[in-house]
Parts: C-alpha cells; structure tokens; sequence
C-alpha cells in the first residue's frame, strides 16, 4: 500500500477516525491491526518475515530480561552475604548467559536477512571467482525488511545493555516492529524511545491533527510535484549512458539529488506526520542536508537514524571489540602514537561504511558507494590541521560566502558519489564520471535539448517552483518550525497556505497520461 495511493488515504482516514471515536485503552491496540492490515496488504509471503523476526526478538528479550532480574534479585536478598568479588561474578554469569541469547536472536534475524537480500548477490559472486554455474536464486525481498530488522536488533542490543526493559506485552512489542508509517523506509526507531508515545493513550488535540496534516500535506507535495516529475528525466539520462554522457552526466549528478531528496524525505514527512496525527512521535531523519560544509556533517543531517544506528550498533561495538583492541595495540607499538591510534578507528570506520552500503543493497556499486563516502571523511578528518591554519591565515575563509562555496563543493561531491546508485555498474559510473572532464557537449544545457529528455517547459517550471519552495521552507527552518511559525498567523492565512498547498499537489502534481505513481525510492532497501 503505497503512502501516495488513494488507499492509502483511506486507510490513514478511517483508522484516524477509529482511534479517537474508541476508548483509549484500546488505542494502541487499534494501531497495531490498523500495522498488521497494512502490511498484509503487502502480501502473506512478507507478513509472515516480520512475524517471525517480531517472535524472536520478543522471546531474545525476556531471556534477557529474566537474567537481570533474577541476578538483582539474587544480589539484592543476599548483599550481606555476597562479597563483591561474589556479585561481580553473579553478574558475569548473568551477562554471559544474556549474551548467549542475544547472539542467537542476531543471528536468527540478521541471518533471515541474509539469506533474503543476499543470497544472489553471494553466489554471483562465487561463480565469478572460481569459475562455478550456481543458480542464483532470487528471494522476493518482503516490504521494509531492512527497516524492521535493524529496529528489532536495535532493541534486543538494548536489552541486553539494560538500556531499556524487555516488552512483556508480545502485542506491544509487535506494534514496535510493525508500526505502519515506519515500516516502508524509516525512521528507524528506538524502542526506548518511541514506545512513550506509542503505547500511551492519547485525547484529541486539534493542533496536533493539524501540525500532522500539515506534515502529511508536505510529504506529498514533495513526492508528487518534484520528484516524480523528475524520475521521468533521471531514468531517460540512466538507461541509454551511451548517448549521455559529459554534460549530461552532471545533469544527471544535479536532478538525482533533487529527485532523490524530494523522494526520501517525502516519505518520512508522510510517516512523521501520520504518526503525529495518532499523537505518536517518531525521530526526525533529515535536517537540511543540502546546508552542509562537509561529508561528515551531511551524514550528520541526511537519514539521521541509520547513521546513529550504525554507530551505536556497528561502530562503538567493533571499536571497543577485543580483536580491534589488539589491533589497537599492535598498531601503537609498530607505528607510534599518533598514527597508531588512527588505524583502529578508521578500519572501525571502514566496516561500517562497508556495512551501509551492503545494507543499501546487494551489489558492488552500493559497497564502493559506502567506501567512498568513508574515504572522503576520513581525508577530511586528516586534512583538518591544515584546514585550521587556512582559516586562521585567510580571514575570507570564515565569511557566509565562503560557507556556500562549501556548502556547494559538498553537494557536488556527495551527488557524484551517490550516481552509483543510477547506473549501478561500478566501471561504468567511473566511465561516466570521467566523461565529464573531457566533455564538449556543455551546449546541451542551453541549446534546449534538455526539453529532449521526456518534460516539458511547464515540468521545468513545476520542478523550480517546487525547488524553490523547498529551499524556502528549509532556510525557514533555520529559525525554528515553520509550522509554528504558521500556526501564529491570523486564521484566514493559515488556512490559505494550507489549501494552496493542496491545489498545488493536486494541480501541479505528476500524474496522469505520461506519469505513474512510482514507489518510494528507498522501498527497494
């Protein structure tokens, strides 16, 4: 059920209308079949994945937990007659036993997402390194296994950390994992923190419902009127790299970043503002990426809850693991201090952008794409001692306008970056990106040749006005929420800005003869 389909509408109506009309206590409950139906919508082949994953994390935790609680229980009856060498190994043997299970629920459910999204790709290339003819077989990749999997990893890690107590309720913890406007493509969420709002109980709250409108309103807007107006010209560029190549290629650079932004957090601005109609909040995933200065601080700002889940999960975990503490050691003694010190934190860093960008997908070019990204940052990250003494001898260097010109070299390098995702063949995206060096077709940007490329002027148009917009609202955004801003407007404008927004989807939007209503972008992942 896509979040852009009339279904969808429907869906989100009457369940909204449900949630306030039924008794509060049952509210929560209503949110999980409201999940469960729309994931079934899905088909019973992906319905019964999150089942199982949902089973396993649910019985990893209660493991868990009745580990602790039987250790504190233990300690706490017998504290005058434990030493503490006594406690620490009651808690040692309560830690092993709790790490047994959760070894076992990771493997369980990240081996289940293995074997779905990676089989393929393992045995293509298997046959390419020793030469062998195994079939490939294609698993049919369930709606938002990747999402789901890390959210449920991410609570059976923070169990076991006691970070937050297991879910008893097997109901509640299955509307964790399956809460319906997470599910297509994130946030993803922690359980410590979402569950406060999800599982309370909730009165209606007419701000509320209209700050979540408003939200779903925008999500759409970006969707329709930009991005899949633009999926239209970025797929012509892709398909035929032969005949666009140079020129073209920064073209491609330029509009898959707009589409892709568009696309993405378009459909976090439906899923936050869904949640927020049911008075559940969920994390924000962007903040203005496009502003940045550097790699690092747009990964700071773009898809904020993978990022924080990779390092809270992936990165301290592999730091602090025993094998890279030898590797810590060995590297001080051999190399010295200063530069042995740096080796274990960027091969940490290596395995978790290796890690994103398998988690992307199955291919090679998803990996190097990862690689490069954690190239660029760790160069950046060295090269920041004589970044400081540029700034320190330049005084042009601290001004706004030199804050754009980085704010513009790092669109352009992370857009070259992120073309490995269109052409998805790793020497011809390098092939391509080349071209753009030893280019002579740069006329193809005025000659009107881009009206060649499946839109029209009146798609161009579309596309700048809702560009516009967009950088409109994002530099509001610097001041504080620009739904705040509107709600302390006098009546009659609010509700204007809110009904030109809807004329605008509804006039402006790409559907119709020529157009099709695409999937999320990230829904493949």
């Amino acid at each position: 059920m896509s979040f852009i389909s009339y279904s969808f509408v429907a869906f989100l109506a009457v369940l909204y209308v449900l949630y306030y009309l039924l008794p509060k206590k049952t509210q929560w409950l209503l949110l999980l079949v409201g999940s469960l139906v729309f994931y079934a919508h899905a088909g019973w082949y992906s319905f019964i994945f999150i089942l199982v994953v949902a089973a396993v994390v649910y019985t990893a935790g209660i493991k868990i937990q009745d580990q602790y609680d039987a250790r504190d229980e233990e300690i706490s009856a017998n504290q005058q007659l434990f030493s503490k060498d006594e406690q620490r190994q009651i808690k040692a043997q309560a830690k092993a036993k709790a790490k047994t299970f959760l070894a076992a629920s990771l493997a369980t459910v990240l081996g289940i997402l293995a074997v779905i999204k990676y089989t393929s790709f393992v045995i293509n290339n298997v046959n390419s390194i020793i030469g062998s003819n195994f079939v490939p077989y294609r698993f049919i990749l369930p709606m938002g296994i990747s999402f789901y999997t890390f959210q449920s990893v991410g609570y059976a890690a923070d169990v076991y950390w006691e970070k937050t107590r297991a879910e008893r309720n097997p109901l509640k913890l299955m509307l964790f994992v399956s809460f319906f406007p997470q599910l297509v493509q994130g946030p993803i969420s922690r359980f410590g923190e979402l569950s406060g709002t999800l599982l309370s109980e909730h009165k209606f709250e007419p701000k509320q419902a209209a700050f979540g409108f408003q939200r779903v309103l925008w999500g759409f807007f970006k969707k329709l009127v930009v991005a899949d107006r633009l999926v239209i010209l970025v797929r012509s560029l892709i398909l035929d790299p032969a005949a666009y190549r140079g020129a073209y290629v920064v073209l491609l650079v330029f509009f898959y970043a707009i589409q892709l932004y568009s696309d993405f957090t378009g459909g976090i601005d439906i899923a936050i503002g869904a949640a927020e109609m049911f008075g559940v909040v969920v994390a924000e995933n962007f903040a203005r990426p496009f502003f940045s200065k550097n790699a690092a601080e747009y990964w700071r700002r773009w898809h904020i809850t993978m990022g924080a889940w990779f390092k809270d999960y992936v990165f301290y975990p592999v730091s602090v693991s025993k094998a890279m503490q030898r590797i810590s050691s060995k590297s001080r003694s051999t190399f010295g201090q200063k530069i042995g010190r740096r080796i274990p934190v960027y091969l940490t860093s290596i395995v978790v952008w290796a890690a994103t960008g398998i988690w992307h997908g199955a291919a090679w070019n998803f990996v190097v794409w990862g690689l490069l990204n954690c190239l660029v940052i760790i160069v950046s990250q060295e090269m920041e001692p004589a970044y400081k003494k540029f700034h320190e001898k330049y005084p042009f260097s601290n001004t706004r306008a030199y804050d754009f010109l980085q704010i513009v070299r790092t669109f352009w390098i992370m857009g070259f970056i992120r073309v490995l995702d269109c052409y998805q063949n790793v020497p011809l995206t390098f092939r391509q990106v080349a071209s753009v060096f030893t280019a002579s077709n740069w006329s193809v940007l005025f000659n009107g040749s881009l009206l060649e490329l499946g839109l029209s002027e009146a798609d161009f148009v579309a596309v700048a006005l809702g560009c516009i917009v967009m950088v409109s609202v994002s530099l509001l955004q610097e001041k504080g929420s620009v739904r705040e801003l509107l709600a302390a407007k006098p009546t009659v404008l609010r509700y204007s800005v809110v009904w030109l927004a809807l004329a605008s989807i509804i006039l402006l939007g790409a559907y119709g003869i020529g157009f099709d209503a695409n999937q999320f972008i990230y829904n493949r992942f």
